[in-house]
């Protein structure tokens, strides 16, 4: 079990303890309340879990995929507190009706292992890890328009990362949304150093040519979203990112396939 599962574990044990403790609590309180400031209280939390599937790239440029099952945790407290999809635990110092401005630790899943194929052998290992994510998104109409930084903090060499995208958000039905748009990702020295690069001696231990990268946009992308509400509390949803490789990323040795397909699906109850 990775240490991002066992995070998120953690967290949904921690918010059911807290909220069965507050429950408990108030039952054994017999005094007179507001009703409408319990509703607004209550209100402020929104919280739903599920089982969740990941389909990527091995490593990146790779034709391989790999399939990784995960908790499906989507907890916010008053649109400012929240742990959702990779991030597992985040911030919105700014907010209001259409935009967000914050931070989270997000853990990216991203990594390469010489066992992952037999080519990789010489190239050493790269682990994933958490990273420091900057965000800010504003929505005008059907449109939201994002940014996000995030900065490897666990020493992993995965440096960092910069993408901007644009989507149009479509309410089908009153139960089935839908939306979709491009996007670019960019990516500094050592992030393109660390997956795409191939040193003098990576060179001398696999056999694979020496490369040199710098910094540079990564990828271009599309992506898709759907979510359907099966029942005020049954909710699936499924995301796909379709990206080409550009640049360093797109030409090193290392890459096998410059198309890369993201996938989560997931289905969540909503408490």
């Amino acid at each position: 079990m990775s240490i991002f599962v066992i995070f998120r574990v953690a967290l949904l044990g921690a918010c059911l303890g807290w909220l069965s403790n507050a429950m408990a609590d108030n039952a054994d309180i017999p005094v007179v309340s507001n009703p409408v400031a319990n509703v607004d209280s209550a209100s402020k939390w929104k919280i739903s879990i599920g089982p969740r599937l990941m389909v990527s790239p091995k490593y990146p440029g790779s034709r391989s995929m790999a399939v990784l099952p995960l908790p499906s945790l989507d907890v916010s407290y008053d649109d400012r507190i929240f742990s959702q999809g990779l991030d597992f635990l985040g911030v919105n110092l700014l907010k209001g009706d259409s935009y967000h401005v914050g931070t989270a630790i997000s853990f990216d899943f991203q990594s390469r292992k010489e066992s992952d194929d037999s080519r990789l052998r010489g190239l050493g290992n790269v682990q994933a890890g958490p990273k420091l994510k900057v965000f800010a998104d504003y929505s005008v109409s059907f449109l939201t328009g994002s940014v996000a930084a995030m900065q490897d903090i666990a020493g992993t060499g995965q440096g960092l990362l910069v993408s901007t995208d644009l989507a149009a958000n479509v309410p089908v039905t009153s139960r089935l949304l839908v939306s979709a748009g491009p996007g670019v990702t960019w990516a500094n020295a050592v992030y393109t150093r660390t997956l795409f690069g191939v040193s003098a001696r990576q060179s001398a231990a696999s056999g694979i040519t020496a490369y040199g990268t710098s910094s540079g946009v990564r990828d271009v992308h599309l992506n898709g979203y759907a979510s359907y509400d099966f029942t005020p509390h049954w909710t699936g949803s499924v995301a796909c990112t379709v990206g080409k490789l550009r640049r360093y990323a797109a030409n090193s040795p290392i890459t096998e396939r410059r198309t890369e397909i993201n996938i989560f699906a997931a289905l969540n109850y909503k408490f």
